[in-house]
């Protein structure tokens, strides 16, 4: 069978291939616990996620191959549109609600790299970027990579997925990926609207998105600090911790405005 490698995202660069109907790509140490759960959600009609095929064997975890179109850099004008922006927001409130009513192991060894730091009763994905969702027929349709997913708060996970969907970025970060020119405070409320953000989580959005920021930031610190070819290259690419300093910077300065955004 012939054997395709996967490209998109930095942690498992090259280490994901589809086998046909298969995605083989490395084992996170919660791999049965999120087998479980990824199965149990689709018995529970959710089909917005892979299922496992098989047991890990030798580190290695075998997926479901979910087909459609996933955007990777540099990121089509598709990928950037409103309507791709609102079905993301859709998807993840179906996650969500899908994930609400499916057990989990509390138990665990739950990835703690981007999870929520005030934890929650909600399997989080924290991944959401633009390389981790599956699109058909321009609508988001399903979402991939749940080695980051750990127990969190709703707006949370919203948080984290605005950041790379919105994007909650100063101008020349964004222009990084061809996306300076997007308006944010629009965006950041078209993306609450979709995923039907409750009222008070829309007035801690703003906190919570300065938040997941610096968790991102300690996540890439971390991967830097132990030589990860992959991430070390792109840090080294993007202005190392200036271009973080500068993001935060910007997200501090535009607070009083991206408080208002959701409620407009």
């Amino acid at each position: 069978m012939d054997e395709e490698q996967l490209t998109g995202g930095l942690a498992n660069a090259g280490a994901v291939v589809r086998r046909g109907a298969v995605v083989e790509r490395p084992a996170p140490v919660q791999a049965a616990a999120l087998h479980g759960f990824l199965t149990a959600l689709r018995a529970g009609g959710f089909a917005g996620a892979p299922v496992p095929v098989g047991e890990p064997v030798g580190g290695r975890q075998r997926l479901e191959f979910l087909p459609g179109d996933v955007a990777v850099l540099p990121y089509p004008r598709w990928a950037l549109g409103e309507e791709a922006l609102v079905s993301v927001g859709r998807l993840l409130r179906r996650w969500h609600e899908a994930a609400a009513r499916t057990p989990f192991d509390g138990r665990a060894d739950w990835s703690q790299e981007l999870a929520d730091p005030e934890g929650g009763a909600l399997l989080c994905h924290n991944d959401v970027c633009v390389e981790n969702v599956v699109f058909r027929g321009g609508a988001a349709a399903a979402l991939i990579d749940f080695d980051l997913a750990a127990p969190g708060r709703p707006v949370w996970d919203v948080a984290m997925a605005a950041r790379y969907w919105v994007p909650v970025l100063d101008p020349e970060t964004a222009a990084e990926t061809g996306r300076a020119r997007l308006d944010v405070r629009r965006r950041l409320r078209l993306f609450a609207d979709a995923y039907g953000l409750p009222a008070a989580d829309r007035a801690a959005l703003p906190a919570v998105l300065e938040q997941a920021t610096a968790v991102c930031r300690a996540f890439v610190g971390r991967r830097v600090a132990a030589g990860e070819p992959a991430f070390v290259g792109y840090f080294d690419s993007y202005g190392g911790w200036s271009r973080w300093d500068r993001l935060q910077r910007w997200l501090a300065a535009e607070r009083p405005l991206l408080e208002r955004a959701p409620a407009e």
